[in-house]
């Protein structure tokens, strides 16, 4: 009775430790050049073949949080319902699609969809140095990337009395 006893407590213990929210991830308001350059290198190992883009955190002050994309292929298009997204091209150059209607729409989570391209809308060229950013509720996506393609990417929450 007792082993049930201690079995059952171990059990509930468990599940309640799963049901805890998620940790925020800790502060991080600097970042020099050689620590972005050791990011760029750790994704480019890490990446595996035809893996569309490895990520990672340059920066985290929530609900912020600055990451670095690793792109060596395309993937797929992206709407995000509630966030703009700011794009800093640290490296490399890539056609970016903005507007238009994702293809093959498929729902990610509540808040995102996702698509394997873009219908209409308006494609540029960007490279290095270059920012953009795309509203809320606008599909985009890296139709062409040239070689590979660093950004940083910063999700800007947007309410609606914007």
């Amino acid at each position: 009775m007792r082993t049930i006893g201690i079995s059952i407590a171990f059990t509930v213990l468990a599940g309640v430790a799963l049901a805890q929210p998620k940790a925020a991830p800790p502060t991080k308001t600097y970042s020099s050049a050689a620590d972005v350059q050791a990011m760029i290198a750790k994704a480019k190992g890490a990446r595996k073949e035809n893996q569309p883009m490895v990520g990672d955190r340059i920066l985290t002050l929530p609900p912020y949080n600055a990451g670095l994309e690793y792109r060596a292929s395309v993937g797929p298009a992206a709407v995000h319902e509630k966030e703009a997204e700011m794009f800093y091209v640290i490296d490399g150059s890539a056609t970016l699609m903005t507007g238009g209607k994702l293809t093959a729409e498929t729902r990610t989570n509540a808040e995102n969809l996702s698509g394997t391209g873009i219908e209409g809308g308006e494609s540029r060229t960007i490279g290095k140095g270059d920012f953009v950013i795309v509203p809320e509720n606008t599909p985009h996506w890296f139709s062409k990337i040239d070689g590979v393609l660093v950004l940083m990417s910063l999700h800007v929450p947007r309410t609606a009395g914007h």
